[in-house]
Formats: structure tokens, sequence, C-alpha cells
């Protein structure tokens, strides 16, 4: 048989050349900005005001402020920690991960993936801080340092502590690797700046960068290594949170399916929310040949897989807690499944097991209305799933005369607020400033893009 050419489909459409891609990049910069922006902005921020006041509360008056008690100890403000960490995974596995395997439809949803990824952990880390109640006193608490009230040292055993650990070091190495990408990029806007504050700004965050061939050898060994460092801390980070809940003993949460659980969720969620931005991204900033149809298709694959493991380890928790023959755990389960919060439950298996699953039909897997709506649903899911884990476990323990329901507070609501503002202000700043799509490697593609390739 003769082998038969097969068209590619092209990653990047238009017919582009390496000057286009510069233009139409650099414009979105370099051009005062429109008035979707400003308007989405001005919003942003509406929120991060009011989210602030509830901070501000919740700092001055304590986490009394919050809706927990004596029986639900942790609740709204723990769910909303795992699910901000769980969408900072899609950033780091689409840059390391998806590099090292070679994957060169990264090239045009990286950079907003990484810059998700980094407002994504700031806001996670908003939560732990609160919960001390006194954060500025929380170099005592959270670091290894001699304590100056007496002999406390930091416990080790505790998987908080661990988080600590687990989330700086995810934090560090993301903001490098996504800082590094941007270096190249930064030279070419320097280039083009016509006045002396943009020069001086794109030039100092360049670093010198000078396009020589030594330079660029340089730059690729370093993003292959932090890709190497990344890619392990991809699944160790949202492995260690579950650990949180794995290593407790309390029915509903000592379970060993917890790490890879929690990985498959997380990146399940951090892809519906990259998708989310870039679906918003593509339309205000007129990207549509450089983050394609193919690019939305192969994310939304994702979305099936990691959907779908989601799903067979919800079936399989409640096959284990039915086989475990401990009625404890048994009863945990039917709680969560008709006891009070059965609609959270009911909600979590609707967004996250049933809604990626129509995915599997082309149509729907290509259609940017479908793709939008179905991640937005994704979300609101895989924040129950949280939700429904933490509060379902506490509300109802051993004792009957102890159990209690949670209800959020205004300050609950409020923290949560000021988190979605501190995120949507970082990820809109970023866009206007920072070039949102990677130019540097984006013009390497564009030959090779629609290529024939032998069957």
């Amino acid at each position: 048989m003769h082998a038969e050419s097969i068209l590619r489909k092209p990653l990047v459409t238009g017919g582009k050349t390496v000057h286009d891609v510069s233009e139409d990049i650099c414009k979105r910069v370099e051009d005062a900005p429109p008035m979707s922006w400003l308007l989405a902005i001005a919003v942003s921020l509406g929120v991060f005001t009011i989210g602030a006041y509830a901070v501000w509360r919740t700092l001055w008056d304590g986490i009394g402020m919050w809706g927990l008690n004596k029986t639900v100890g942790w609740a709204w403000d723990i769910t909303n920690f795992v699910w901000w960490v769980g969408i900072g995974h899609a950033g780091t596995l689409i840059s390391a991960i998806l590099l090292l395997f070679r994957q060169r439809w990264r090239m045009s949803i990286n950079r907003a993936a990484e810059a998700m990824t980094i407002f994504a952990v700031i806001c996670a880390a908003m939560f732990p801080v609160l919960h001390m109640g006194r954060p500025w006193l929380g170099f005592y608490w959270a670091l290894p340092l001699p304590n100056t009230f007496g002999s406390l040292w930091v416990n080790f055993n505790s998987p908080l502590l661990w988080d600590v650990f687990a989330i700086s070091t995810y934090f560090s190495v993301s903001l490098v690797f996504w800082y590094i990408g941007l270096i190249p990029d930064f030279a070419t806007i320097r280039d083009r700046a016509t006045n002396k504050v943009s020069k001086a700004i794109y030039g100092a965050l360049s670093f010198g960068w000078d396009g020589a061939a030594k330079t660029w050898s340089r730059y690729e060994t370093v993003a292959l290594v932090l890709a190497g460092l990344a890619t392990p801390l991809v699944l160790s980070v949202h492995t260690i949170v579950s650990f949180d809940f794995a290593t407790s003993v309390i029915p509903g949460w000592h379970t060993t399916i917890f790490p890879p659980y929690f990985v498959a969720g997380a990146i399940f969620s951090g892809f519906a929310m990259v998708l989310t931005l870039l679906l918003i991204t593509r339309k205000v900033y007129k990207l549509e040949d450089y983050i394609t149809i193919q690019h939305i298709e192969l994310m939304n694959i994702v979305i099936i897989i990691t959907g779908s493991i989601v799903g067979v380890a919800y079936i399989t928790e409640l096959f284990i807690a039915w086989y475990s023959g401990v009625e404890a755990e048994q009863y945990a389960f039917l709680n969560r499944v008709s006891g009070p919060y059965w609609w959270a439950y009911w909600s979590m298996m609707t967004c996250n097991v049933i809604s990626p699953q129509l995915f599997w039909v082309k149509k729907i897997r290509t259609n940017l209305t479908a793709t939008f709506i179905i991640t937005i649903i994704v979300n609101i899911g895989m924040w129950f799933e949280r939700f429904v884990i933490i509060v379902t476990s506490l509300h109802r323990d051993y004792l009957p005369s102890s159990w209690a329901m949670f209800y959020p507070s205004w300050a609950d609501v409020g923290v949560y607020l000021f988190t979605f503002g501190l995120f949507f202000t970082a990820y809109l700043l970023f866009s206007k400033f920072f070039p949102v799509i990677n130019m540097a490697e984006v013009k390497s593609i564009i030959k090779s893009t629609g290529e024939k390739i032998k069957a």
C-alpha cells in the first residue's frame, strides 16, 4: 500500500506571518484598552472592594464572623481553598507536562493558563492565612522558627504544614516558569515601544534579552529544567492537599483514593477555568486565529477524560463504603446522598459526571457557547464536590446530640467574593499589559502548522 498524506489541522489560522504574530499580540498591549475591558475591570474592582470589607471585618473581629460552629470547624473557607488550588493546576500541566511531551497545541494557550495558575494560588493562599486569625503572627506558626512564647515548635507531622511547603514551592516554580517564558516577548514589546516610559519598563522586564543563539539555547534549557521540576509538583501539590483529609480518621475522609482523585479533579476544574477565560479573551482581543476550535476541542477531550476519572472515583467511594462493612463509613455516604445536604451531592454528580459526557458529541465539543456553559457548570460542580466532602463529613458525627448544620455568614460569602475580585482584576491587568499569547513559541510553529503528514 502507498502511504497517504493527511493534512494536519492548523494550530494557527489566517495565513499569519512572523510579523503578523508580533503585530496582533503587541497591539493589544500598545493600544488603549477597549470599553469592554474598562467595564470588566470596574466590575472586578467593585467585587474586590466589597470583599475587602469582609476580609477587614474577619481580621478585626476574628473568624467568629464566619458561619463555623463546634461541630463544623471547617467549611466554606477550606472548600474555597481546595477549589482555588485545583483551578491552579491546569496552567502548570499545560506548560510543563505538554512541553515535555512536545505537544505544540499548548503554545497558544500556555501563557494565559500559567497566569491563571499564579493568580489562583494567591487566592487559595488567602484562606489559610485568614484562618490563622492573627496572620501577622503567622511566621511563628507556619515556619520552623524558635517560638518566643515558649517551647512550641512547628508540628511537621501536620498535613496543614505540608500544605504550606507544597503551595509555596508550587507557587515559586510556577512564577519562575511563567516569567522566564515572558522574557523574549517583553524584549519584542521593548523594541517596538515608542515612548520612553514603556521602553524603560519593558526593557527592565526583559533583563537585557538580545535574541542571540546562545541566549535562546540557554532559555530552552532552563524551560526544560523547570518543566521537569514542575511536573512532579502538579501531582504532589493536590496529593498533599488531599492528605489534609485522608490522614484523618473521620468517616468520609479516611480513604486512600483521595490523592489520585483530587489530582484528576484539580486538572478537571483547572482546564474548565482555562477554557472559560480563553473563550472570553479570544473574543475580546480578536485572537480567533491563534486560539482555534482545534485548541478548544483538544482541551474538551482532556475534560472528558478527567471528568470520567472523577466519576469513577465517586462510584468507587460509594462501593468501598458499602463493601467495608463499617457502619460509620456507610452512614457518612448515605448522609451525603440522602441527608440534609442531598442537594449539594446531586448538584455535584450532575455537574461533574453528567455534563462533561456531552463533549463526546463532536458538535458540542466544537461549539463555543456550549463549551463556555459546560465549563462554568463543571467549576460549580467542583466547588460542590469540596463542600460535600468537607461539610457533610463533619456536620453529623458519632454523637447525634452534637449534630449541627452549617450556614455561611455574610463574611464567608464576602471573603469568597474578595478572591474572585482579586483573581479577575489580576487576570485583566495581565491580559492588557502583558502579551497574552506566547509570541516566541507561536512563531516557531507557523510554517509547520497545517503540514501534511504520512499515514
